[in-house]
């Protein structure tokens, strides 16, 4: 199981200040939830709350080349704008969800969850994060 770690360096920044109590207000709402983090799409980790173990600048850097490869294979096969990327293993499930066109929620959670719910809740915390954004000089 995942311990979120929360070692303050995501609020060093102006967006990390504003995005962290959204990060851990959404963490906290399920129990199903283990870690989120906010991304930029060329890999800058904006704001985290993550394992200890897990280093925000390299999962940052990965979930940027992993949204990449999937917006090039939805253009590849017609599939329009990209929304989401979902990756299922046997230790749980990482959801990437757009907030707003320049970021990305990340999200990891327990394989028990339910996947309704997580979508529901990642699509709403999302937006809140792209008002966020929007309106953050940085």
């Amino acid at each position: 199981m995942l311990a979120a770690f929360d070692n303050g360096e995501s609020e060093k920044s102006e967006p990390g200040k504003t995005l962290r109590p959204l990060l851990r207000a959404f963490n906290s709402a399920s129990g199903d939830i283990e870690a989120s983090a906010v991304i930029s799409t060329d890999g800058l980790s904006m704001a985290w709350v993550l394992d200890e173990n897990t280093d925000p600048d390299r999962f940052g850097a990965m979930c940027a080349s992993l949204l990449a490869l999937a917006n090039r294979a939805a253009q590849e096969i017609s599939r329009g704008k990209l929304k989401q990327v979902l990756v299922e293993g046997d230790k749980g499930t990482m959801l990437l969800v757009y907030a707003g066109n320049e970021s990305v929620l990340a999200v990891a959670s327990k394989p028990t969850m339910n996947l309704g719910k997580i979508f529901l809740d990642a699509k709403k915390t999302a937006e809140k994060i792209a008002q966020v954004l929007e309106n953050i000089s940085y």
